[in-house]
């Protein structure tokens, strides 16, 4: 597949480095000749210095051949000619682009990208999207990562074993009969910053960071086997109030009508702009790292601390801080990655990354297949991935011990008629069955192909 990148900056990077070793074709855009240098030298993958939405630049690149474009530069603007000119000189595809300006992404302007007048198949928001992350990770608490799957029936849980874990020091292949009616599944395991695709006879460890999969009827069993039964926050501080914090907590308001939430702003002029949209919940101007804010705040009686600033040493320190003042789960925006290995040792009970965030909604319309939903579980480890058995897979019509899977791969719950179930050995498959599993992104380019070799989004 032929794909062209515009924007060499670090979620443009990342997305290159994915599909660049998944063997596609792949040619990055950027005006900076030093991180064209740089990601040409470190991948392989074709870089062209110059303007992403300029025609030649689009040509030189390689546009008319191409598969897909993928959009993602600092500027939206550039971002959406990209895809136009990419659709009206050269009937690119498949459009992706990143619009961060929530100014074009309101309700009244849907049809801003529609076929007829700017069209862009795929719009993808950062802010948006992390701030849904967020709110997942509020429904489920003591959860390090949540994702809903097979129309809502099935979720994706990741959960961090303490020492308060009850199934430590178990091996896997135990859990059926200690769990006989429990529709759960262990996809991966994070050990000391390494992934591992676990086997039947491996047992978990203290520290360990747990990706599961399970009936969402079957949520709270499967939270309390990991020791995990925390009650939903009913008191939230939030501190930043930009683009993500100001989304959180409209779903918030929205979809929590029992939560208090109070909301710390550092400008006045943005404070007040979010006074006006953010009726139901309380808005403080203020610097986050002062006692007397937090004070006012009620920190010392919020249960759950958020803080979404544009700084990632505000965001740690202020969480530091909130768990001094007694605040039992803590939640911070971390865009640097080399901040990850200081996460469990400072406290910080959920760390959420908007580059890994992104790269899993863009990653999730590139993919072959039928794939219905996509998520990156560390950055370089895999991805637990939902997609559809079709008449061309060749597991259509077999059972999990007649099909060999490709190492790296774990297979977690079948949908079918509207019901979830464990996949086990003896799990049969049809055509129209949705899977939820893992793959290692060693493995990513095999499971394609044993679902099926086509372009279905085409």
């Amino acid at each position: 597949m032929q794909i062209v990148i515009c924007g060499a900056g670090l979620v443009g990077t990342s997305i290159a480095e994915h599909l660049a070793h998944e063997n596609n074709d792949v040619t990055i855009i950027d005006q900076n000749p030093a991180l064209v240098r740089k990601i040409s030298e470190n991948l392989d993958v074709r870089g062209v210095v110059g303007l992403a939405s300029f025609p030649n630049i689009l040509e030189q690149a390689g546009i008319r051949d191409a598969d897909m474009l993928i959009a993602v530069t600092f500027a939206d603007e550039v971002n959406m000619v990209a895809c136009q000119i990419a659709h009206s000189l050269f009937d690119v595809p498949l459009k992706i682009a990143r619009v961060r300006q929530q100014e074009y992404l309101q309700p009244i302007w849907a049809d801003l990208f529609s076929r007829d007048n700017m069209p862009i198949d795929h719009i993808i928001s950062p802010e948006i999207e992390v701030a849904r992350a967020i709110n997942r990770r509020l429904s489920v608490p003591g959860a390090l990562d949540v994702v809903s799957m097979a129309d809502g029936l099935a979720v994706v849980v990741g959960v961090r074993c303490d020492d308060s874990c009850p199934i430590i020091d178990t091996p896997l292949k135990q859990l059926t009969e200690l769990f006989p009616d429990l529709w759960m599944t262990i996809l991966a395991i994070i050990r000391d910053g390494v992934g591992i695709v676990p086997s039947s006879q491996e047992m978990l460890q203290q520290g360990d960071e747990v990706y599961i999969v399970c009936d969402l009827a079957h949520l709270s069993r499967a939270m309390a086997a990991f020791g995990h039964e925390e009650t939903e926050a009913r008191r939230i501080v939030i501190a930043g109030a930009g683009n993500i914090g100001l989304k959180l907590t409209e779903e918030i308001e929205r979809e929590h009508p029992g939560v208090s939430v109070r909301l710390i702003e550092v400008n006045p002029e943005r404070a007040k702009f979010v006074a006006q949209a953010l009726p139901k919940s309380v808005i403080l101007n203020g610097d986050i790292l002062d006692s007397d804010i937090l004070d006012e705040a009620g920190i010392s009686s919020a249960e759950t601390f958020i803080s979404v600033s544009n700084d990632d040493e505000v965001n740690f320190i202020s969480c530091l801080l909130a768990k001094r003042y007694g605040v039992s789960r803590t939640i911070a925006l971390i865009n640097k990655l080399t901040y990850a290995p200081l996460i469990r040792s400072l406290g910080i009970d959920v760390a959420v990354n908007p580059r890994v965030i992104t790269v899993s909604s863009i990653l999730q319309h590139v993919r072959r297949g039928r794939i219905r939903g996509l998520h990156s579980v560390q950055e370089d480890f895999g991805e637990v991935i939902e997609v559809e058995v079709l008449e061309t897979s060749p597991l259509a019509g077999k059972t999990v011990s007649e099909v060999k899977l490709p190492d790296g791969v774990m297979l977690g719950v079948r949908l079918r008629d509207q019901e979830i179930r464990v996949v086990r050995g003896n799990t049969d498959f049809l055509a129209g069955d949705r899977l939820v599993l893992f793959a290692t992104y060693e493995a990513v380019k095999k499971v394609e192909k044993l679902f099926a070799v086509r372009f279905d989004f085409f």
